[in-house]
């Protein structure tokens, strides 16, 4: 059986990423023009204001897509901010029109930028499963919490709908648990009336080692709350 997907040269693999990168965002940018020339050319003020809407909608799509690129250097990030940036962009292009509350607690965290961008690509997609999933059109909560103890990062998100019983691991979880790996950590998912619960442990001492055996829980840290701003514009 032919391979549908090549292996290519390591060398090449990050290249293609930024040129894909790189394409998506000159697609968002295109779009976006084009809606809002249609918008300046309509003569109705309802279709102007609803095209505008669309334009303003594809923008905020754009920042969650700019949020989740690779980076293009190894720096020390500030997890917590970083995923406060990440969550206004997913808040204002998914969550807002859907009366979804999107909750950080969260102390400052300094990751390497590859293990921080990679936790970005977990939580959101753990938000976007939540989102399609557990609230079916009911105004809800999606909270996202993240605690260092010892050497290890524990990163939960959870929500208070209910999702179907008969919802199957996709293709996104496979990520997931993929890019859980990539961290040299550990992925669990719970179900329950309350709500679901997904939580990715991995370790976050320096150059990320350390194993589970060695995980010993610390005194609790102080977190920060950030709701989205549903009023909030770009």
């Amino acid at each position: 059986m032919p391979e549908l997907v090549p292996h290519l040269p390591v060398a090449e693999e990050p290249l293609l990423l930024d040129e894909l990168n790189h394409r998506i965002s000159n697609e968002f940018a295109s779009l976006i023009a084009i809606v809002s020339r249609a918008a300046t050319a309509s003569g109705t003020e309802d279709v102007k204001r609803a095209l505008r809407g669309v334009a303003q909608l594809l923008h905020h799509y754009a920042q969650a897509h700019r949020a989740l690129r690779p980076p293009d250097r190894e720096t020390l990030v500030n997890a917590e901010g970083y995923l406060s940036d990440l969550f206004r962009s997913i808040s204002r292009s998914k969550l807002d029109h859907m009366n979804v509350d999107l909750v950080l607690a969260a102390p400052p965290l300094m990751l390497e930028s590859d293990r921080c961008w990679r936790l970005g690509m977990i939580v959101s997609e753990l938000i976007t499963n939540a989102a399609r999933h557990a609230f079916a059109g009911r105004p809800g909560e999606i909270r996202v919490e993240l605690v260092r103890t010892g050497g290890f990062a524990r990163c939960t998100v959870s929500d208070n709908g209910s999702a179907p019983a008969d919802v199957q691991p996709g293709r996104g979880i496979r990520i997931v648990e993929q890019l859980a790996k990539e961290l040299n950590g550990r992925f669990e998912r719970k179900f329950g009336f309350a709500g679901t619960t997904a939580a990715v442990v991995f370790p976050c001492g320096e150059a990320g080692e350390g194993s589970f055996e060695d995980e010993k829980p610390t005194a609790a840290e102080e977190s920060r709350s950030l709701r989205t701003d549903r009023a909030a514009t770009s």
